[in-house]
């Protein structure tokens, strides 16, 4: 009887644990600058942002997709462009 209730037991952590694991490599991801959530308070200069893109698209496949690597490249690209244009004569 004992046996079987440890046996639950430990089933029941392992399985918790599992869910736990995957939240942490999602908490890794920046979801503002991957699709504009969890932006509350953040507001970042045209700098900062192509700083914290570039410091996601290090973290490489391990932390996003490659289809999500694909989105914050596109999106550095974009901001880049915009600073170039911001930084045009006439302006």
């Amino acid at each position: 009887m004992r046996k079987a209730i440890l046996l639950l037991a430990a089933a029941a952590v392992a399985a918790t644990s599992v869910p736990a694991f995957s939240q942490n490599s999602q908490a890794e991801k920046d979801e503002c600058l991957l699709a504009s959530r969890n932006c509350m308070m953040q507001v970042d200069d045209i700098h900062q942002r192509m700083r914290r893109l570039d410091k996601e698209i290090r973290k490489g496949t391990r932390v996003y997709s490659p289809e999500e690597l694909k989105r914050l490249q596109q999106k550095l690209t974009e901001t880049q462009e915009m600073l170039k244009n911001m930084e045009k004569p006439g302006h």
